[in-house]
């Protein structure tokens, strides 16, 4: 069982002016996650802001207009900062505001600073241009930049006492992680080809008659490009029916952020899946509107209570 340890009311000023620097960032470039973070009570939505801010300036490297030998130089300068975290050495007058959230977050609650090198190993591979063979190849991709995000998260979100299973928490955190970062694969196939990178395993690709690839708003010719995204709908729900298994050991407003989360990105998947084409023409999202409502779902525990349901009647 991972339990949290609530940060204390007071803190210096220094540390509360970092945790606002990383709130700032995650309200204003978390497009989807702020939804859910904002649900959290006040310890764990710093904490999971100062992860957020750190997390974003890894992606903001890799998806510059940097040299890919600069950007490497700057992830690695970015792991020597999240090494002086794992020290403890950073202080609390740091002048960087989100290594001083970061450590505070470390020392106050159980997150697996290894996750954060994950991640810098992930962008690393984007850096790199590297393409991935098959699923069990984009996997370890995937567990790098959003498998490590969940187990993190679960950090600070811990599991309700007595929670059945809750072992396996970890692991259903960085399955719901694959779930997310394989719609966003999926909603982003245009942009990502624009920039020169492709995620889908090749041997999908080829599967569909897309190995061609995606530079166009329209799918190679003679692919079945229908049948790609929809194979792979089928493998992110798969994904999300697994990850949600750790819904029912969250506490409610944990819970909650989860549920805000993961049902924004599937009712992504539902668009995609409606209109594959789509992601060609442009990035599909949702309405701010539509996201609040999937937020309040969620603290309603309404998606919770289903996946309970759902297990029983599983294991039944």
């Amino acid at each position: 069982m991972i339990r949290t340890v609530e940060a204390p009311p007071h803190m210096s000023a220094p540390v509360l002016a970092a945790y606002s620097y990383c709130e700032a960032i995650t309200g204003q470039q978390a497009r989807n996650f702020a939804y859910g973070i904002r649900l959290l009570p006040t310890p764990k939505r710093r904490a999971m802001s100062a992860l957020y801010a750190f997390s974003r300036r890894v992606d903001d490297i890799g998806d510059g207009t940097l040299a890919p030998d600069v950007k490497a130089a700057r992830l690695e300068d970015t792991r020597a900062l999240l090494a002086r975290v794992r020290d403890r050495s950073v202080a609390e007058d740091d002048t960087d505001p989100v290594a001083v959230a970061l450590s505070h977050t470390a020392d106050h609650f159980p997150v697996p600073l290894d996750g954060l090198d994950e991640l810098i190993d992930g962008v690393l591979m984007d850096v790199r241009g590297e393409t991935y063979e098959t699923w069990d190849d984009l996997k370890v991709y995937c567990r790098c930049v959003a498998g490590a995000i969940g187990r993190l998260s679960l950090g600070v979100f811990g599991t309700e006492p007595g929670a059945r299973g809750a072992e396996r928490a970890p692991e259903y955190a960085d399955t719901l992680g694959l779930a997310l970062q394989l719609t966003n694969i999926l909603r982003d196939v245009r942009e990502d080809a624009e920039d020169g990178r492709t995620y889908l395993p090749a041997d999908d690709l080829a599967k569909f008659g897309c190995s061609a690839g995606f530079d166009g708003a329209h799918p190679p010719a003679g692919s079945d490009f229908a049948g790609l995204v929809h194979f792979e709908v089928r493998r992110a729900r798969a994904l999300f029916a697994e990850g949600y298994r750790l819904l029912p050991m969250l506490d409610r407003r944990s819970g909650a952020c989860v549920a805000a989360m993961a049902g924004i990105y599937r009712r992504l998947l539902d668009r995609i899946e409606r209109e594959p084409e789509a992601v060609l023409r442009g990035r599909v999202s949702l309405p701010g509107r539509e996201k609040a409502y999937v937020a309040v779902r969620g603290l309603s525990g309404l998606d919770a209570r289903h996946v309970s349901r759902r297990t029983i009647r599983r294991r039944a």
